[in-house]
């Protein structure tokens, strides 16, 4: 496959089995920089283990994954996170008896000098923390001190968003981030998706609801029964009901 400047990730040929039973079937995904990709397909169609192969959380039994056209080889989740890669899941990997700056920084907590003494910079963390709340759209006064526990669903969800943003990560997959949220939660959790492309992130939407997918992508990619049915479905020449009919199989690309 030829190489695109503009490509940000490459994952072809993809293949991946559960002792018998298949779960990708040469799956190929690509993502541009600065683009927002739906991810769709029913239950069993490969979405989440497809996910899983590109965040280092399982490896792939063949194919190849590549990063600004460099292949890469995905062992471990923190192979991804040196790649640029983050991935918040329904439940946000957070940490609900920490505070929102603990949870921002965890695994990367800045100390005070001199290194040696390991004493945390609670004051850096704290400051960050207040100033990339308002960044993705949390418009309450909330202390950085505060435990994620006291938070609303939509809350945690924008506190993972910007740990992924504040990072620098090239490429955020979201997978169901608006499950069990209100209306308004989840408009502020679509809002902080646009502002990650337009801060010069790309984006992988996996969601169930495809009124939220449209909504927010620039291309709708489809897997059904752990193999591409379709790749590059424009929401703005297509619609819901048109897609829904392509991942439920009533029409073929």
């Amino acid at each position: 496959m030829l190489t695109n400047d503009n490509d940000l990730v490459r994952m072809d040929h993809i293949s991946k089995f559960f002792g018998r039973v298949q779960a990708l079937n040469d799956v190929s995904l690509t993502v541009h920089k600065n683009e927002i990709v739906g991810l769709l397909g029913d239950n069993g169609a490969g979405k989440s283990t497809l996910i899983k192969i590109l965040s280092g959380a399982l490896h792939a039994d063949s194919g190849d994954i590549y990063m600004n056209g460099q292949r890469i080889d995905m062992r471990s989740t923190t192979d991804a996170i040196a790649q640029g890669i983050e991935t918040i899941y329904q439940d946000s990997a957070l940490v609900p008896q920490l505070s929102i700056a603990r949870n921002l920084f965890m695994g990367r907590e800045p100390v005070k000098p001199p290194r040696f003494l390991n004493r945390l910079d609670q004051r850096l963390m704290n400051d960050v923390a207040g100033k990339l709340l308002g960044a993705v759209g949390i418009s309450k006064n909330i202390p950085p001190n505060t435990p994620i526990s006291s938070l609303s669903g939509g809350e945690r969800q924008a506190v993972a968003i910007a740990r992924a943003m504040y990072f620098e990560s090239k490429l955020v997959i979201l997978d169901e981030p608006t499950n069990n949220l209100g209306v308004e939660e989840t408009q502020g959790v679509l809002r902080f998706v646009r502002n990650a492309r337009d801060t010069g992130h790309s984006v992988i939407l996996i969601a169930h609801n495809i009124y939220h997918v449209f909504q927010v992508v620039d291309r709708i990619v489809v897997l059904r029964r752990g193999k591409t049915v379709a790749d590059d479905i424009d929401p703005k020449q297509t619609t819901i009901e048109e897609v829904e009919k392509i991942i439920t199989g009533m029409v073929s690309l």
